[in-house]
């Protein structure tokens, strides 16, 4: 585990306004409860609670991965609309305690889904 520091700044700020996540014309989440995660040099990250997505249009897939920052990420891929999307959500089920914010979070990869829309 790895804490963030001034080689590698992690920040996790409320979302101002509505996020929303849309594939295969359906809504998937929306929510005014986001969190953006700004790490290091990375395109910043909106992480919706799972309360405000459609988990009945989530599946779990056996894909993991590991962050020495944030922990250990599981995978869901998105069916809608006619569509799939593999490996489209990823979630940290039990981040590190400096990454606490984000449990019982989702994040979306932005090119495979139809669009994330902050405002």
């Amino acid at each position: 585990m790895k804490l963030p520091g001034p080689d590698h700044p992690i920040t996790i700020t409320p979302t101002p306004g509505c996020v929303r996540v849309t594939f295969g014309g359906q809504v998937v989440a929306e929510t005014t409860r986001a969190l953006t995660l700004k790490e290091a040099s990375y395109p910043a990250v909106q992480y919706i609670p799972r309360e405000d997505a459609a988990m009945a249009l989530l599946e779990a897939t056996p894909r993991s991965t590991h962050c020495p920052y944030k922990g250990d990420a599981s995978y869901y891929s998105i069916a809608a609309g006619g569509k799939r999307a593999e490996n489209a959500v990823w979630s940290y089920e039990a981040p590190y305690p400096a990454m606490a914010a984000i449990q019982g979070h989702l994040a979306f990869y932005p090119d495979r889904v139809d669009a994330i829309e902050i405002g």
